[in-house]
């Protein structure tokens, strides 16, 4: 394994692996928010950390989602593009740094707990309806000629659905 391997993102992501992260990171924030548990937050820093520079490789939750969960329900695999769930990683990476330094540097537990609420939605939207408010952001960029077509083009094309996605080759 080469460090290049390591520190980058596949081309297509099994939907499968990123809702069941999605559900983990949902529940781990709710579980903070609702018990105080304000040091989870440093765990999902890491995650979102480690798959916005690795992917799977460095995340033990990707890891999990794409080597256990993913593998036994190949008959539910459905892949999309990368590029997208990456985009959606780093707003999740900013969000829950964001809550770290709002809980830890300011005392502002109520707020980091509004944040973290926010994540939550959005994470429950991804795992439980297959709904990426982060990719949706990401393709709307595209729509209005924020990021060139080029960045990613299954993303360019709007007209595409998940199950047009299928036959791709999976890279996770």
């Amino acid at each position: 394994m080469t460090l290049k391997s390591i520190f980058s993102f596949p081309e297509t992501v099994n939907e499968v692996a990123a809702r069941f992260t999605a559900s983990v990171v949902a529940l781990t924030a709710f579980v903070a928010v609702v018990f105080n548990l304000h040091f989870l937050i440093f765990f999902l820093i890491y995650g979102f950390l480690a798959r916005v520079l690795t992917g799977p490789s460095l995340s033990p939750l990707a890891q999990v989602a794409t080597k256990i969960v993913a593998k036994s329900l190949t008959r539910y695999a459905k892949y999309s593009p990368g590029k997208p769930k990456r985009f959606a990683q780093s707003i999740g990476l900013v969000v829950t740094s964001l809550v770290g330094v709002l809980y830890y540097g300011f005392g502002l537990n109520d707020v980091g707990n509004l944040f973290l609420t926010v994540l939550i939605v959005f994470a429950t939207m991804e795992a439980s309806l297959g709904i990426c408010v982060g990719c949706l952001i990401y393709r709307n960029l595209i729509k209005f000629h924020i990021l060139k077509e080029t960045v990613c083009v299954d993303c360019a094309n709007l007209n595409l659905t998940r199950s047009d996605t299928a036959n791709t080759s999976p890279s996770m």
